[in-house]
C-alpha cells in the first residue's frame, strides 16, 4: 500500500510493505503538482502496490489564492448576488470594522465575477410545485453570454433545486447546446440539501474542482502507469476516508481539504492501538499548526467547513483548525517594537532563510538551527543543506535593539506561545479539558516544538508517534473507504411521516449498493440532521435505526435526537416536537490498515547518547545547556530519556527540556511527561 499527502510545502510518501514502513519527502512544485507525487512514487516503488491512497491541498490553494478557472454561475432570477452575500456573518474580530469585506465578495476576490451571474427566468416552490416554468429562450440568451465570454465551466443552483430538479436538469442539457462540452454541475445532484447559499457555494467549489483536477487526475494516472502501477488510485475526502478516483472526480468538491483531516485519522488509529482514545492532534509543517480532537476514539466530524470566512462546502469533514504557526513561519519586529512570529510563512520558495535559496527573512527553522535543536548536515534526511551563518545574518538584519541572544530566545517562546494557545483554544472550543487528553505531536517540526507546551498547555502527554514527519500520509493507510448520499426533506418526526422517511433511506441505500461491488463487505450507518420544529440550526449526526422505518423506529429516532442534542448542548426539551432535515446514509467498507511493528525491549548494552550539543539562547544567561542527542533507530521499547534532550531521524527531530521525561513505548511512540 501507498499513500501521498501533497503539503504546502513538502509532498509526503509512504509505502507499507511486507510489514516494513518506508517514506520519501519530496519539495512541493506549485507549477506541476503531480511532479513531485510521481518522484516519490517512483523512489518508494509502486509496481506491485495494491493501492494507492492520495491526499491534496492542490485545490484548496487554487481557491485561496484565486488561481481560478473562469466559470459561469446559473440561479435563479433575482438571486445572482447570493454568492456575494453568503450567510452575512461577520468574524468576531471584524464586527466593529466598517472597513471589513468579505474575502470572496464583488469588492475583493470572487469566485465569479458578478457578470458571469446570470440570472434564470424560472421558479420551483418549497414544497417542490413549479411556480414559473423555465423560460428556455431567456436561458439560451444567458448561456449565449456565457459562451462569448469564454467560461470553462458552469455551475448551477436554481432555488429549491434539492426538492425539484426538473430546471436544473433541463438547463444542465442547455449548456451542452449552447455553451458545449464543459464541466457542469447541478445542486440538486452535488449537495441536495437545505439552505440556498451552502448550496450555491458548494456547487461553485465542484465545478472549479472538476477543471483543476481533471487535468491533474489524467497526469497522475498516466506517470503512474508508466511507472508499472496498477492497482487502485483512491482520493481521500474532508473527512480522511477513500474514494476510487473516478467516483472523486464525479464530486470533487470532496477532496478539497484532505490534506489535514488525514492527520486525524492517522491520531485515532494510533490512539486506538496504544490505549490512548482522548487526543488533541496538531500538525505543525511548513505553514500552519492544524489541530483538532479526537474523542472516545472518533474524530469530530461537522456537516460542513468554510474554506475561507463563510465560504462554505456542505461536505463531511473533520473538525480542523488552522494557525499561522509552522516551520517556515516568518519572524518580524511588530510596530511597538515587539518579535512576533507568523501568521506569513517562507513556504518552500524561497524557504527560510538558511535554505539559502533567497530567503533573507528569520524562520522558526532559523531559530531552532540557531538554538542548535537541528542539525544543519541531518535536515530532511541529509537531503536539504542548511546554512546557520544565512540564518544569523537573518536574525541580524531585523531592526530592533535586541541583542542577538533575545532575538532568538524571543522568537522560540513566541512560536511556542502561538501553538500553545492554539491548542488551548481548540481544547476549549470543543469543550474538553486538556489535562484528560494526550497531546499527539505530528509533521516535521510538530516533535520539534510541542513538548515546549506542556507546561503552558498541561496536557496529560506529549505522544510522538512513529514516523512523525509523514504522519498524515500514514493517515490514508488507516481509513476506511466510504460512499455517502444525503437528502434534505423537511419532516416533522410522527408516525404519519415513517413512509416517507422509509422510501428516503431505501433510495439512498439503493444508490449506494448500485456503485459497489456485491463480493464487497460493506456496513450501511443512517443518521439524520434535526432540530426541534422552530429552530434555525440542525443538530447533526442524530443516530437512526436501521431497517424499516415504522412508528417504533420514529419513537426511537426523537429519542436518539434528545439525547444527542442534550449531549451537545446540555439541555433537553422532550415536550418540544422534533423536525428531520437531512437524512444520510455512509456505506463503509472493510478496507485493509497498516499496522506498526513492535519494537524489541533493549538487552545487554545500556541505551546511550550517541553525541551530546549545547542548546544556546534558551536560558537568560550565555551559557548553553547540554543535551543528549539520541538516534530515534536505536531506540528500544521501554527505554527512558531524561530531558533536556533531542532525537534525531530522517525527516523529524524531537526536542524535550529540562523537567522533561521520555519513555519509548510498544510501537516506537515517544510519551513524553513532566517529571
Amino acid at each position: 500500500m501507498i499513500a501521498v499527502d501533497v503539503g504546502g510545502t513538502f509532498t509526503d510518501v509512504v509505502a507499507l510493505r511486507d510489514g516494513e514502513i518506508r517514506t520519501a519527502k519530496v519539495s512541493t512544485s506549485y507549477t506541476e503538482v503531480y511532479g513531485p507525487v510521481l518522484e516519490g512514487a517512483a523512489t518508494l516503488g509502486v509496481e506491485n502496490a495494491e493501492v494507492f491512497n492520495h491526499a491534496s491541498t492542490h485545490g484548496l490553494n487554487a481557491v485561496i489564492t484565486r488561481r481560478l478557472p473562469k466559470i459561469g454561475f446559473l440561479t435563479t432570477e433575482g438571486h445572482r448576488d447570493i454568492l456575494d452575500m453568503g450567510r452575512v456573518w461577520r468574524p468576531a474580530s471584524a464586527i466593529l470594522d466598517p472597513r471589513w469585506r468579505r474575502s470572496f465578495g464583488d469588492a475583493a476576490r470572487p469566485l465569479v465575477e458578478r457578470y458571469l451571474r446570470r440570472g434564470i427566468s424560472e421558479r420551483i416552490t418549497a414544497d417542490g410545485g413549479v411556480l414559473f416554468e423555465l423560460d428556455e429562450a431567456q436561458a439560451r440568451a444567458e448561456l449565449e453570454v456565457l459562451r462569448r465570454c469564454g467560461v470553462t465551466g458552469v455551475a448551477i443552483c436554481l432555488i429549491n433545486a434539492y426538492v425539484n430538479p426538473v430546471h436544473e436538469l433541463r438547463l444542465r442539457d442547455l449548456v451542452r447546446e449552447v455553451v458545449g462540452d464543459v464541466p457542469c454541475s447541478i445542486s440538486s445532484e452535488v449537495s441536495p440539501l437545505a439552505k440556498e447559499y451552502a448550496r450555491a457555494s458548494t456547487t461553485v467549489v465542484d465545478t472549479l474542482m472538476k477543471i483543476i483536477y481533471s487535468d491533474y487526475t489524467a497526469k497522475l494516472e498516466k506517470g503512474l502507469a508508466d511507472l508499472g502501477f496498477t492497482g487502485q488510485l483512491n482520493f481521500a475526502d474532508c473527512a480522511a476516508t477513500l474514494v476510487p478516483s473516478d467516483r472523486a472526480m464525479e464530486q470533487p468538491f470532496r477532496i478539497v481539504f484532505s490534506g489535514p483531516a488525514a492527520g486525524t485519522v492517522a491520531c485515532a488509529h494510533f490512539g486506538a492501538l496504544i490505549g490512548e482514545r482522548d487526543l488533541l492532534c496538531a500538525d505543525v509543517g511548513g505553514t500552519s499548526c492544524d489541530i483538532s480532537v479526537v474523542t472516545a476514539g472518533e474524530p469530530f466530524v461537522n456537516t460542513s467547513f468554510e474554506l475561507e470566512h463563510d465560504l462554505v462546502v456542505n461536505a463531511l469533514a473533520n473538525d480542523i483548525s488552522s494557525i499561522g504557526a509552522g516551520g517556515g513561519s516568518i519572524v518580524a519586529i511588530g510596530s511597538a517594537g515587539e518579535v512576533k512570529v507568523g501568521p506569513d510563512s517562507a513556504g518552500a520558495d524561497p524557504g527560510p532563510a538558511c535554505y539559502g535559496r533567497g530567503g533573507t527573512q528569520p524562520t522558526t527553522t532559523d531559530t531552532c538551527l540557531m538554538i542548535g535543536i537541528i542539525d544543519p548536515e541531518r535536515f530532511a534526511g541529509g537531503k536539504v543543506d542548511l546554512d546557520p551563518a544565512l540564518a544569523k545574518q537573518a536574525f541580524e538584519s531585523l531592526d530592533t535593539e535586541f541583542t542577538l541572544a533575545q532575538r532568538v530566545r524571543y522568537a522560540y517562546e513566541m512560536a511556542v506561545n502561538n501553538m500553545a494557545e492554539g491548542v488551548f483554544n481548540i481544547a476549549i472550543k470543543n469543550g474538553v479539558d486538556p489535562r484528560d487528553y494526550s497531546l499527539v505531536a505530528y509533521g516535521a517540526a510538530g516533535p520539534m516544538l510541542l513538548p515546549a507546551v506542556l507546561d503552558t498547555v498541561h496536557c496529560k502527554q506529549v505522544i510522538v508517534p512513529p514516523n512523525p514527519g509523514l504522519f498524515s500520509a500514514l493517515g490514508l493507510l488507516s481509513a476506511d473507504q466510504v460512499f455517502t448520499v444525503n437528502r434534505s426533506a423537511y419532516l416533522v418526526l410522527t408516525p404519519e411521516a415513517a413512509p416517507k422517511i422509509d422510501a428516503l433511506f431505501t433510495e439512498m441505500e439503493e444508490r449506494l449498493r448500485e456503485g459497489l461491488d456485491g463480493g464487497t463487505r460493506v456496513t450501511f450507518h443512517r443518521s439524520m440532521d434535526a432540530h426541534l420544529v422552530g429552530q434555525s440550526w440542525e443538530t447533526p449526526f442524530v443516530p437512526v435505526p436501521d431497517g424499516t422505518i415504522d412508528d417504533t423506529a420514529i419513537a426511537t429516532m426523537i429519542g436518539a435526537f434528545h439525547d444527542t442534542y442534550e449531549g451537545r448542548s446540555g439541555n433537553r426539551f422532550e415536550m418540544l416536537p422534533v423536525e428531520g432535515v437531512t437524512f444520510r446514509v455512509r456505506a463503509v467498507l472493510d478496507t485493509p490498515k497498516v499496522t506498526y511493528p513492535e519494537l524489541p525491549v533493549r538487552g545487554g548494552e545500556p541505551l546511550k547518547p550517541v553525541r551530546t550539543t549545547v542548546l544556546r539562547y534558551l536560558g537568560d544567561g550565555e551559557a548553553g545547556q547540554e543535551a543528549a542527542v539520541y538516534d530515534r533507530a536505536a531506540l528500544r521499547s521501554g527505554d527512558v530519556l531524561e530531558g533536556p534532550a533531542i532525537v534525531d531521524e530522517g525527516l523529524s527531530t524531537t526536542h524535550f527540556g529540562a523537567g522533561q521525561r521520555a519513555s519509548v513505548g510498544r510501537y516506537g511512540e515517544l510519551i513524553i511527561r513532566r517529571k
